[in-house]
């Protein structure tokens, strides 16, 4: 797949994106197995929002990754990075090949992405909870360079904990950057448990609202809907910052991962690391009653 097909305006179809999710899907359990752990729940709910983003949305140019306009793209849940990888390789971003060292000494690759050190990604993540703030500066300077890109920043719904998420949602209004546009991965777990335990993020909507956001919650697996809250996207200029509240399944795609506390890391060896592949490759099977909302 070369850069040329990346680019806005949805010139691929929806079962073309969900096999791009389904590669995001196969990559990661691969990776994970060269790094000898990986975030596999984490990156398999993001699986669809990454390849539609990538794949149908972005204003992007593989051949020039640091062209002053492209969009750009802000992984604030940094350890998904497993996921976006591999599709950076495949729009062409660098060779493909470079992958099979994943995190070992010398490679660019690590947990999380290093922007100075791999082409494609424009945020080098850590400790959650920056990217938004990181996204607002973007906007903002796209803002001053008379620049009419846009700036996408996905957060993981725990991530919605941190204090300076809401510092940043709360200055994006006030700044009216309507080039802005965050997605939250709400797939409904943390590291430590559900996230309404740790602390409760709902009403998502009508919090991001009362802070001036105009906001749209979807399906976070289904690429038509995904594609149809992007087409809905004002043109860049001044208003309300944009939200979408992607639901999700933590671990989606394997059941043995789906709204489990034990894979947001892990390592899967001998005939389970098969039995996975397999399961991935057959495709997305129907939710169990007990995960549908």
């Amino acid at each position: 797949m070369q850069g040329s097909q990346a680019r806005s305006g949805h010139n691929v179809s929806p079962d073309f994106l969900a096999e791009r999710a389904k590669f995001i899907r196969l990559e990661t359990v691969r990776l994970s197995r060269i790094a000898g752990a990986g975030h596999y729940s984490s990156t398999f709910s993001a699986a669809e929002l990454l390849a539609a983003l990538y794949y149908a949305q972005l204003r992007i140019d593989p051949a020039q990754p640091g062209w002053p306009d492209r969009d750009r793209f802000v992984l604030s849940k940094g350890h998904a990075a497993i996921g976006l990888y591999p599709v950076l390789a495949d729009l062409g971003y660098f060779d493909k090949g470079l992958l099979d060292n994943y995190t070992r000494f010398g490679s660019p690759f690590g947990d999380h992405p290093d922007m100075k050190k791999v082409p494609g990604i424009d945020f080098s993540s850590g400790s959650l909870g920056h990217g938004l703030s990181i996204a607002l500066g973007m906007a903002l300077g796209a803002r001053v360079q008379q620049r009419s890109f846009r700036v996408y920043c996905m957060l993981g719904d725990g991530e919605l904990h941190e204090g300076q998420v809401w510092e940043a949602a709360m200055a994006a209004a006030h700044y009216r950057l309507q080039g802005l546009v965050a997605i939250v991965d709400r797939n409904r777990l943390c590291i430590d448990g559900t996230t309404e335990e740790v602390m409760q993020v709902e009403p998502i909507e009508k919090r991001f609202e009362s802070f001036g956001w105009q906001v749209t919650r979807i399906d976070g697996h289904d690429v038509e809907a995904i594609l149809s809250a992007f087409d809905a996207l004002p043109p860049v200029g001044e208003g309300a910052p944009r939200m979408i509240v992607a639901d999700t399944i933590k671990g989606r795609g394997v059941k043995r991962m789906e709204l489990s506390l034990n894979w947001h890391v892990g390592n899967l060896v001998g005939s389970d690391y098969d039995e996975v592949v397999a399961e991935l490759e057959a495709g997305l099977q129907p939710l169990a009653p007990e995960l549908v909302r």
